[in-house]
């Protein structure tokens, strides 16, 4: 099975908004740890969270994440 490559942009969004992953996670209703794994390239979230994800910084889902 070939696994994809999956990079994330959000901890440089989430710090230009100066948020701390607790509160990111808060306002999309997910764990702080969803948040990190994601931030580490260990998580891919839902198609769901995603556009959560991209509602709160007002940019498209392929500025937060790279596949």
């Amino acid at each position: 099975m070939l696994m994809q490559k999956f990079t994330s942009t959000l901890k440089v969004w989430r710090a230009k908004e100066n948020l701390t992953q607790e509160e990111l996670a808060d306002k999309v209703g997910v764990a702080r740890q969803t948040i990190a794994y994601i931030e580490k390239g260990e998580y891919v979230p839902s198609v769901k969270l995603a556009y959560d994800l991209a509602q709160i910084f007002k940019c498209s889902i392929e500025d937060l994440f790279i596949f």
